[in-house]
């Protein structure tokens, strides 16, 4: 058989699965009658929208709202000196204008394309295996607490997510359907999208190549996409489009050391062997599970491998969609894990798009251990459903009343116009602003340090954001004012301000979300 006909994939047979846009409309009209992806779809919804506002915005939120403040070409400009591309702060900067930037309108912005990717890995799951493997897998995607937390920041990472999968559907349809370029368009488009929205894009790059070379070589039936002149023009397209963000990025890369001094990159933990294990606990119940006895610790990554093994053992699709799911999930997991042995970036939220595959890969075990051994599929389902439900509990317990925010209100309620503000840190200044409601432009403390070298940010990174004179070198030089001045620290860290000039007394404080702001008169 030519390696370019039309494949029939598992769960379906060939004149049925009719190409073409009409019988895609089809296929989701169908779902819809058959009443069981809009439930999927609302519990997805309920549960990115619950205590959506609960959360004070922190200072990556901030950032994203500064950066959305300028016009598209300003953005455009700026993100070249940040650590993300200009993508979703341009349609950040659009949402805005037209909702506005109220807190559930700018999380919103994060909460629709995260629902919207749990439809996408119901469609791609359903092109991949059976109806029922899409549907455990949607119902498993909806509870994922790594992807509804991030659903609820005002940050890319959801929208990432939505482009990868959405590219990866448009890279299984032109597998099964490789004349219809159309679906190679729709790949260019999608993977530049992601590419313009977040770098670590290029990882599923690497794994679709990974995949086209496993399938070229597989035993019996190969498939031989990856030598197709499309794949290469499709591939060639996307650096041609991106072309454009090129030098900035060589720019920034140039400058990391500027990043890297300024605490935007590089700040964190080196990695140990533990961190892989921890960093599933982490996508599974957003907590690193290391104060778990070590059995249970080990437990999870283990079961997820036995239902890796499971999925790619009985897989008896042509495309060995299993092999795809698996290669998505678990290559950049390793490749970044790897890499920060040297430069550590091993980041939950970094990683979050492509741990949209965990679930994937229990649905698709799950759905080929039910034929043989119900009872072991149903306890696999109601195990990770659990963990799950063990990971949004840990999402939800937000304590409204001891948020950065509360803070925030009581010095608007009792600030007296020309008292000063200053914020210790960028990102308690990034927070701040987006609460202020003072006529009063906060401040960052920048003294020199220890050696004489200033401590303001250079720009590149969050320095990029603020104008030079929100800077304030030494707490001595304040204008008067009204004598008074507001100074927004760390709980627990009394010297952040230190030494205070001479004649400062302290006549109030109060904190929430660890965050302090201490009233002082200035004599």
């Amino acid at each position: 058989m030519e390696a370019y006909r039309e494949l029939p994939l598992e769960g379906t047979q060939g004149p049925q699965a009719t190409p073409g846009a009409w019988a895609s409309v089809k296929r989701l009209l169908r779902w819809v009658r058959e009443h069981w992806l809009l439930p999927i779809l609302a519990l997805a919804a309920l549960v990115r929208f619950y205590d959506l506002t609960a959360a004070a915005i922190w200072g990556d939120e901030g950032s994203s709202l500064l950066m959305s403040q300028f016009s598209l070409g300003g953005i455009w400009l700026h993100a070249a000196y940040d650590v993300h591309p200009p993508l979703y702060f341009m349609l950040l900067h659009g949402w805005v204008e037209l909702f506005g930037d109220g807190i559930f309108s700018i999380r919103s912005f994060s909460a629709l394309p995260g629902i919207a990717t749990v439809w996408l890995g119901v469609w791609l799951m359903d092109l991949l295996a059976t109806r029922r493997a899409a549907l455990l897998a949607g119902l498993l995607l909806a509870l994922l607490p790594t992807a509804v937390r991030y659903s609820q920041e005002v940050r890319m990472y959801s929208l990432l997510g939505l482009w990868l999968i959405g590219a990866t559907i448009a890279l299984v349809y032109w597998i099964r359907y490789p004349r219809r370029t159309r679906y190679l368009v729709a790949y260019v488009l999608l993977m530049t999208a992601a590419f313009y929205t977040h770098y670590f894009t290029a990882l599923c790059v690497l794994c679709h190549w990974l995949y086209l070379g496993v399938i070229r070589l597989q035993p019996g039936y190969r498939l031989r996409h990856i030598q197709r002149p499309g794949w290469w023009l499709a591939n060639v397209a996307i650096v041609l489009l991106y072309l454009p963000w090129v030098p900035s990025l060589i720019d920034l890369v140039q400058h990391m050391d500027q990043l890297k001094a300024n605490g935007d990159v590089g700040w964190e933990a080196p990695v140990t062997f533990g961190s892989l294990p921890s960093m599933i606990w982490s996508f599974l119940i957003q907590d690193d599970g290391e104060n778990l006895p070590t059995l249970i610790f080990s437990t999870l990554p283990l079961a997820l491998l036995a239902l890796m093994w499971v999925a790619l053992a009985r897989d008896r699709s042509v495309i060995r969609g299993s092999a795809l799911v698996v290669i998505y999930t678990v290559v950049p997991l390793l490749v970044v894990f790897g890499v920060s042995f040297v430069s550590p970036v091993f980041i939950e939220r970094y990683l979050t798009a492509y741990a949209l595959g965990l679930p994937m890969i229990a649905a698709l075990a799950i759905d080929r251990l039910y034929s043989g051994a119900r009872v072991l599929a149903m306890t696999v389902l109601v195990l990770f459903a659990g963990v799950e439900l063990v990971g949004l509990n840990n999402n939800a317990t937000v304590d409204s009343n001891d948020q950065f925010n509360v803070m925030v209100n009581y010095v608007n309620q009792h600030f007296v116009a020309g008292d000063r503000i200053v914020t210790s840190d960028m990102l308690w200044y990034l927070s701040y602003v987006y609460y202020n409601r003072t006529d009063a432009k906060p401040l960052l403390y920048t003294p020199p340090l220890s050696g004489g070298a200033s401590s303001r940010p250079s720009a590149y990174g969050f320095g990029t954001l603020v104008t030079p004179d929100i800077y304030l070198d030494s707490l001595g030089t304040l204008p008067k004012g009204t004598g008074r001045v507001w100074l927004i620290g760390t709980v627990g860290v009394p010297d952040e301000f230190a030494p205070l000039p001479a004649g400062w007394r302290s006549v109030g404080q109060t904190q929430a979300g660890g965050a302090n702001a201490r009233l002082f008169v200035m004599y």
